[in-house]
């Protein structure tokens, strides 16, 4: 997939920019079918979206654990946090927030830099 520079005009339509000159993007929402959608659609998508976040923030504080070597409980002792809330990030349960995910983000890039610094 390659990546295209665009800009949002005022009436809310993407404009391509680039070196083969200015284009309206065309978009992908279907008006009638927008139109139709009820609350209880959006908010089971928005149900479903949450879960998939959730996943996906499960997966990445597995993969920043593992990428440093510790066990769940050497890791969460490491960074400070209890035991449980290390478990229920991995299962999905809880998603790691604020300065936690931030902490999770410099362990991702330098593990060796910021594992020094928390000792």
């Amino acid at each position: 997939m390659s990546k295209i520079r665009a800009t949002l005009k005022p009436d809310g339509t993407l404009r391509r920019s680039g070196a083969r000159g200015m284009a309206d993007i065309a978009g992908r929402l279907d008006p009638a079918r927008l139109d139709a959608t009820g609350e209880a659609a959006v908010a089971s998508q928005q149900a479903e979206d949450d879960a998939a976040a959730r996943l996906d923030a499960a997966a990445y504080a597995r993969r920043v654990r593992r990428r440093t070597g510790l066990t769940q409980a050497a890791f969460a002792a490491r960074i400070g946090v209890p035991l449980d809330t290390m478990r229920n990030w991995e299962q999905g349960k809880r998603a790691p927030a604020g300065p936690a995910r931030a902490l999770l983000r410099v362990l991702d890039r330098a593990p060796e830099a910021a594992l020094a610094a928390l000792e």
